[in-house]
């Protein structure tokens, strides 16, 4: 993960594409900041894992930002920021539909052998740790909590 984003910033300055090359380097700050967290605690460096879960909240700020924006009636800002979601989204796994969101839900509820409500918490950290950066728990934990209940 970290060689291709090497990569494509390198890339993108060749290319000059700067509103890419600005999201790139934001990415890679937010990795460093991490990896310098995982030092303090007595880490390694972030694995793809953490970069991925690091990626889906950067998501989720700028789709709030954009939001945010759009109803301020400053479009313009707000199509930058989904243009920075984009190049971000480059970095993550394919997103699961609807459908297939439900079905990994169904799986790891019977996996876990979940049976109630008090067993959501375990579901959602199977969840995080099989499908990292694939879906949105958000929307993933009311689809949990239908079927526990």
């Amino acid at each position: 993960m970290r060689d291709r984003l090497m990569e494509d910033v390198k890339a993108a300055m060749k290319a000059g594409d700067r509103p890419r090359l600005s999201t790139l380097r934001l990415i890679q700050a937010a990795i460093k900041d991490r990896d310098i967290a995982n030092r303090g605690a007595g880490k390694d460096a972030a694995s793809d894992d953490e970069i991925l879960q690091l990626l889906a909240k950067m998501v989720k700020q700028r789709e709030e930002s954009a939001k945010a924006f759009e109803d301020g009636g400053r479009a313009e800002l707000a199509a930058t920021e989904r243009a920075e979601i984009a190049v971000i989204r480059d970095f993550m796994p394919k997103q699961m539909d609807q459908a297939e969101t439900e079905a990994a839900i169904r799986a790891v509820v019977a996996e876990t052998g979940a049976s109630g409500i008090k067993d959501m918490g375990k579901v959602m950290a199977a969840l995080r740790e099989h499908y990292a950066g694939q879906m949105d728990f958000g929307k993933a934990s009311g689809t949990v909590k239908a079927l526990l209940s």
